[in-house]
């Protein structure tokens, strides 16, 4: 496939800015040096097989995500002492999904932000986000 090709996930060796911080057989968490200034310790879990979005992952692809999971929770909370963690995957172009390959957001949280205390649904809820009524 065209988008397997130029995929960022599918070859995360390519980008020297990319590092894989631990893999396991279908999974790969993954940490990018340009998204740490603003969202210090941030990573994603992607699979290593292109699948789109989260409705595509194997029973595998989410158990070894659930796995990798648990270790990235242990190496930020050792390195970056979190208060708290925002988790999720966006699904779709209306979702913010840009890169259509599936990746789980891990966002650690600090009572220091000046967003602390808002979560992933604040944005969400806010009255001009209200729909159209029809």
């Amino acid at each position: 496939m065209i988008e397997e090709i130029h995929c960022p996930f599918c070859h995360p060796h390519i980008d020297p800015e990319q590092n894989i911080i631990f893999e396991n057989e279908t999974c790969y968490f993954l940490q990018h040096n340009l998204q740490q200034d603003v969202l210090e310790g941030c990573g994603v879990i992607v699979p290593k097989k292109h699948q789109q979005d989260a409705f595509a992952l194997t029973k595998e692809e989410w158990n070894d995500t659930y796995d990798l999971l648990q270790q990235a929770k242990s190496y930020l909370d050792d390195r970056f002492q979190a208060d708290g963690y925002t988790l999720g995957w966006n699904v779709g172009k209306v979702s913010n999904q840009f890169i259509f390959h599936s990746h789980f957001h891990i966002i650690p949280r600090y009572n220091d932000e000046p967003l602390a205390g808002r979560g992933v649904r604040y944005w969400l809820k806010q009255p001009e986000n209200k729909r159209p009524t029809r």
